[in-house]
């Protein structure tokens, strides 16, 4: 089973979207048994909160659910039990690593480094507002983080 954590500095808006894209797409592949696909947040700001509605209606509009939901924040034993720590920007991985103590084990990247888009980051709808930049590049990451694991489309 490949456990993978998607991480942004809240968990109400790229993570949670990235985790529930990513749980679509191994369902329609058939291959969800062989996941286990979480997220959560760098920050404390937002922990118990649900998916921000702006974000929910965008996985909406795509056919996902995301029911359930509550930000967490990241915790140094989600650094032993994930084989994949996968960060929206470069101030989530710098985060993440301060919390969990490192990376010695290099679990942790950047969720468009699974794309030609290798080192940029997923924008950030909170400042921006664009929640469809921010499904384009989730879609896109997740896509080629199947690809990397050896799922083609």
């Amino acid at each position: 089973m490949k456990r993978i954590l998607m991480v942004c500095h809240g968990n109400i808006c790229r993570s949670p979207m990235a985790e529930f894209v990513l749980k679509d797409m191994v369902e329609r592949k058939g291959i969800a048994d062989e996941f286990e696909i979480a997220s959560a947040a760098t920050s404390r700001e937002e922990i118990g909160n649900p998916v921000y509605p702006p974000a929910r209606r965008k996985l909406a509009e795509n056919g996902i659910g995301c029911s359930g939901h509550h930000a967490r924040q990241i915790t140094r034993g989600d650094y032993d039990h994930y084989d994949m720590i996968i960060c929206m920007d470069d101030n989530n991985i710098r985060n993440t690593m301060r919390i969990t103590g490192g990376d010695p084990d290099e679990k942790i990247s950047l969720l468009l480094d699974y794309t030609v888009r290798k080192g940029q980051q997923v924008a950030d709808p909170w400042y921006t507002g664009n929640f469809d930049a921010t499904w384009r590049d989730v879609t896109e990451g997740c896509e080629g983080l199947l690809e990397s694991l050896g799922y083609r489309q």
